[in-house]
This record gives structure tokens, C-alpha cells and sequence, in this order.
């Protein structure tokens, strides 16, 4: 396994119409690094974002979607993605305050 640090781990935030749903009950999902574990998502998520605790922290692995061009297939990137619950007495998360 990489030795992966705590900046390495979350790749960009994910901003869907579910996922914006989500942010009222203070689940915020990121995509992440896919040899992360969940540790390392909860420690990565407290040490970015200021007076942030996290309470649960749940992952999905998506395979590749597999493409066709011409007569030649592919497979698109695996990502994976980790939806992470705060508590209630954390402060939300500002980059997904203006949107």
C-alpha cells in the first residue's frame, strides 16, 4: 500500500443534486484517493477544515465504465467516493457554502 498523507487523500468535493441534498443533514461527499482508508479520510477531513469533527465517514468503489471508440474499447478511471457524516456541534464546511 502507498504511503498516502493527509493532503493526498481527498482529490475534489463532489457537487451533484444529491449531494447538495445531503448537506442540510451535514453529509458532505468527496472524491477520494482509491487506496484510502476510512482512517485516513477522517483524519484528512479534520486536519483541512477548521473546527470540523466527523462522526461517520462511508465509501464507495465505482469500476470503469467501459467505452467504445471505433471498433477499440476502454475502461474509464475506477473512482471512489466517501460520504462524510459531521456532528452537530461541527462547523460546516465553507467550500461548499456558496453554491
Amino acid at each position: 500500500m502507498a504511503n498516502i498523507q493527509y493532503f493526498d487523500v481527498i482529490l475534489k468535493p463532489l457537487v451533484t443534486e444529491k449531494s447538495m441534498s445531503g448537506m442540510g443533514e451535514k453529509k458532505y461527499t468527496f472524491l477520494v484517493h482509491p487506496e484510502a482508508n476510512k482512517s485516513q479520510i477522517k483524519e484528512a477531513v479534520e486536519k483541512m477544515f477548521d473546527g470540523v469533527k466527523v462522526k461517520s465517514v462511508n465509501t464507495l468503489n465505482q469500476d470503469g465504465k467501459t467505452k467504445r471508440r471505433g471498433t477499440t474499447y476502454g475502461k474509464t478511471a475506477k473512482t471512489k467516493k466517501a460520504i462524510v457524516a459531521l456532528t452537530e456541534e461541527s462547523k460546516d464546511i465553507e467550500i461548499f457554502e456558496g453554491l
